[in-house]
């Protein structure tokens, strides 16, 4: 980590900086948080790093390490699975708003942010993929005129990044994903709010069972004693 520069609101800063470490996987499941370490890291004291430890711990990414001492919390499958749950009736609720009230917009800027996800996926970036697909559901989420639907699924976006890279680059699920994308624009271009919101609720709902899969099969794996 190179150092941070002192800043006025160098807390925010430091929780920012640590954030992005475990949602990007810089930060894995487990890693063990030492106060001292972070500070010496990111040249500033422990009275910051102390503070942005603790929303980071509010919030569900840190927790109390056996012993003594904070670690990156683990990925929760329940916790994930009730997050797709309301993730999918709020998706399908701002889709069918966003065919009532944001056509238009939808039409002229829905193509660009369906291209910049096929381009991403041809590159096989991950962190571009994860980009077009948080900027696509913005942008579903604004037309849909309700900006409370965006003040709600926001906070969801830090920990479902953590989830994505799992999911993105397997198989033919990035082309599957935008795919549906495309459906779901299509829908929203046409006007057919019945249809957005269908067409959003099942591609939330498929998302989270490959996801729900993937993470099942990685905890059973890691959980296998190695073979003597």
């Amino acid at each position: 980590m190179p150092p941070l520069k002192t800043q006025p609101n160098l807390t925010e800063r430091v929780y920012q900086r640590i954030l992005s470490d475990i949602v990007g996987g810089e930060l894995p499941e487990l890693a063990r948080l030492i106060q001292d370490d972070l500070a010496r890291d990111l040249g500033v004291s422990r009275q910051p790093v102390q503070q942005a430890l603790l929303l980071l711990r509010n919030q569900g990414f840190v927790r109390e390490a056996p012993g003594r001492g904070l670690e990156v919390a683990p990925i929760d499958t329940d916790f994930i699975r009730n997050l797709y749950e309301i993730r999918a009736v709020a998706e399908g609720l701002a889709c069918g708003l966003a065919a009532t009230r944001g056509a238009e917009r939808a039409a002229k800027e829905g193509p660009k942010l369906i291209e910049d996800g096929r381009r991403a996926e041809r590159e096989h970036s991950v962190e571009r993929l994860i980009e077009a697909d948080v900027k696509f559901h913005e942008f579903l989420y604004e037309i849909s005129g309700n900006a409370i639907i965006q003040d709600t699924t926001q906070p969801h976006w830090l920990h479902l990044r953590r989830l994505m890279g799992e999911v993105l680059m397997r198989d033919e699920t990035p082309r599957r994903i935008w795919d549906q994308h495309e459906d779901i624009l299509k829908a929203v271009i046409a006007g057919d709010a019945a249809k957005a919101e269908e067409l959003a609720r099942q591609h939330i709902t498929r998302t989270a069972g490959v996801l729900l899969a993937r993470m099942t099969k990685q905890r059973e794996r890691s959980a296998v004693p190695a073979q003597s």
